[in-house]
This record gives structure tokens, C-alpha cells and sequence, in this order.
């Protein structure tokens, strides 16, 4: 079986975990956390980096950090992991569900300015799949109406929007390291800002709440902190990043180049201005391919390919129905997230595949039309 996505180790991984085995510096305290902050940050052209246990938790962090909490709203793209309505309804705010571009697959910018009411209080966009969002109308739409912007870039490590890096192109960004992304430190996250208050204030919410004198709190935080060790791992991913990137992106190109001529299926793109990072090469089922999504997953499991279906809508979720005044409002349609989650899959996408995996994945799709 020919996996979606396996990590690869790629350098220093093992010297810097013995190191921290060697030391015993094994828990949140340790060198590596504040180097992998440092390097992945400075990697991302942003000032202060705050690593936490996951991208989940960096999100929810973010939100919190922002300001964010009952009687709010936030808007988010309704084509994406569930986890981007949980985290808004963890800080007590509410999910307004804006639909996305059929294209690059991210909210559709033309369509936020309609969905914000006087309870706004940000836009969280999602780089999906790893193309960015078009953020300079989410920007202007944002100043117009007095909005933070949050940057969900936990596929997008490397991907690029007008020469800026993904993490670097709002109020807070926050990325995922867990073990399927471009780089991994098997699971912890890592919000981004250029807010040095914003990432004090993060850092302090990241650890309980400490403060000095230590058992003394004026906020309320969560226990959010990532290990040394995860870190050590980060910081070693990171040192080889430009190489992941490239290898997502050589990947995608040979995908595209063996679906050149299937006109069954539709290939994922990448705009002029942007580095699409390509983090799972997605394509869509088209009808004239005469099987459903599901059954062509299931064809390619039987002939040794894994393959997952794309994210189902925020407005298909039945986590997300009922009378809790912070559920999304489920009135409106988003045909364009429907029909993603209807003809959506994803190939094997890790860095360690070979030409010839690549190839035999491509041509085994491509033999299942009917």
C-alpha cells in the first residue's frame, strides 16, 4: 500500500532528541523550544514565534489572544476541517460560513463582505491544501470594517502569496506540525505574529496563565506548551525545509504532467502571484468519469493506493446542528463546498515517494474510468 502521507526524517532529528534524553531536558523547558520559535519564525519572515502542543490549540490560543469570545463572530471558509468551527466556538464566539473559490478551493473573498454583521470581530482564512488565500480584497475588506485577520496555515508551510510567506500575512498566523504536514515535529503547532504584544500575551495563556509571582494569576491560560523534545524534532524538520517544499512541489509536477492529458478529472492550480505548496495533491472527480468519489477510494485501496476524501463542509456537520447560539446558522447554501466534498480526493502526497509510486498511482486513477 502506497500511504497518503509518511514523514520523513531528514537530518538532525535523532542528534537533537538524544540531546535532550543525554540532559534530561525532556519537558517544555529546554533549548530546542526557543530555537525551533526562532528559526521556523524567522524562516516565515515574522518577528515572534510562541510553539504550543498542536495547531488546534494555536488556534484556539490565537483566537483568545485576539480577543475573541461570546457574543463574537468570526467568519471561516465552510469548505475546511472541522477544527477551524471548533476553536470559534471554543472561545465563545460564533462560525459565520462563507463558501470558497472553486479554484484555489480557499473563501472566496468576493463573498466575506456579505456575511459580516455588526458582532464581526475577524475573518479566519485557511490556505487549503497549501494555495493561499487572496489576501490583499480579505485585507481591504478587513480595514474597511475594523476585522482582525487570522491566518489558518497549517497545510501552507512554504507556500507563498506576492512574494510574502503564508504566516506573515495577517494579525496572527498559526501552523500544524503534526506528522502528515510539509514539516512535522509528530504533533505540536506554532502561532506566528509581528504583535510582540500579541505573543506575550499568547506565551503567558500558552503556560496557565503564569505569571510572576508564579502561583499569582490575572489571566486564565491553558496548559498548551509543546515538549523539548517535539521541538528538537521541529527544529531539525526546519533546517531542511526548503527541501520538503520542493519536494511537495516536484511532486505536484509530476502528478500534473501524468494527468496532462485526463480531461475526467480536475487538477488543482496555482494562481499567477502564488507558490501553491501543494501539502495534498487534490483533484476532483469529475462526472464524465463515470464513478463516484467514493467508489474510485475505494478501487484505489483495492489496487494498493491510500487516498482520503476532501474535507466535508462546516454546513454538512452534524456536530454543528442544534439550538447552542454558537452553532453556525445553517440558512444559506455553499454550492461550491458541496461539490468540493462530493468529487474531492487526495493522492499520496508524502515527500519520500518515488518517480515510479508517483507514476503507478496516476496511471491506477486514471484506469479506473468507466
Amino acid at each position: 500500500m502506497i500511504p497518503v502521507c509518511e514523514p520523513v526524517l531528514l537530518g538532525n532529528e535523532k542528534k537533537y532528541v538524544m540531546d535532550c534524553l543525554d540532559t534530561l531536558w525532556i519537558s517544555s523547558q529546554g533549548k530546542y523550544v526557543r530555537q525551533f520559535e526562532e528559526s521556523f519564525a524567522r524562516y516565515c519572515n515574522v518577528t515572534h514565534g510562541v510553539a504550543c502542543a498542536n495547531g488546534t490549540v494555536g488556534l484556539h490560543m490565537a483566537l483568545e489572544t485576539m480577543g475573541v469570545g461570546a457574543g463574537d463572530e468570526v467568519i471561516i471558509p465552510d469548505f475546511t476541517i472541522i477544527v477551524t468551527a471548533n476553536v470559534v466556538i471554543m472561545a465563545g464566539a460564533k462560525p459565520v460560513l462563507v463558501d470558497v473559490e472553486p479554484d484555489t478551493w480557499c473563501i472566496d473573498p468576493a463573498k466575506i463582505e456579505a456575511a459580516i454583521t455588526p458582532r464581526t470581530k475577524a475573518i479566519m482564512v485557511v490556505h487549503m491544501y497549501g494555495h493561499p488565500c487572496d489576501m490583499d480584497p480579505i485585507h481591504q475588506i478587513a480595514k474597511r470594517h475594523g476585522l482582525l485577520v487570522l491566518e489558518d496555515c497549517c497545510e501552507s508551510h512554504g507556500a507563498t502569496y506576492k512574494g510574502r510567506m503564508t504566516g506573515s500575512l495577517s494579525d496572527i498566523a498559526v501552523f500544524s506540525f503534526y506528522g502528515n504536514k510539509v514539516i512535522t515535529s509528530g504533533e505540536g503547532g506554532m502561532l506566528l505574529t509581528d504583535n510582540r504584544a500579541y505573543a506575550q500575551k499568547a506565551a503567558t495563556y500558552r503556560d496557565n496563565g503564569f505569571e510572576v509571582p508564579r502561583f499569582l494569576h490575572s489571566v486564565r491560560g491553558m496548559n498548551y506548551r509543546l515538549t523539548n523534545i517535539q521541538a528538537a524534532i521541529g527544529l531539525a524538520q526546519t533546517e531542511k525545509i526548503d527541501f520538503a517544499v520542493a519536494r511537495k512541489r516536484e511532486i505536484a509536477a509530476t502528478y500534473l504532467e501524468h494527468f496532462r492529458d485526463c480531461e475526467h478529472v480536475t487538477l488543482p492550480v496555482e494562481r499567477p502571484g502564488c507558490q501553491n505548496v501543494y501539502w495534498m495533491f487534490g483533484i476532483l472527480i469529475n462526472d464524465s468519469f463515470g464513478r463516484s468519489k467514493d467508489d474510485v477510494i475505494a478501487a484505489l485501496k483495492e489496487r494498493g493506493v491510500d487516498s482520503r476524501s476532501f474535507f466535508y463542509p462546516m454546513s454538512q456537520q452534524r456536530a454543528l446542528r442544534g439550538d447552542d447560539p454558537r452553532l453556525p446558522s445553517l440558512n444559506g447554501t455553499w454550492p461550491v463546498s458541496a461539490d468540493l466534498a462530493r468529487r474531492g480526493l487526495y493522492l499520496p502526497s508524502g515527500i519520500g515517494l518515488t518517480a515510479d509510486q508517483i507514476r503507478f498511482c496516476a496511471d491506477t486513477l486514471k484506469s479506473l474510468r468507466r
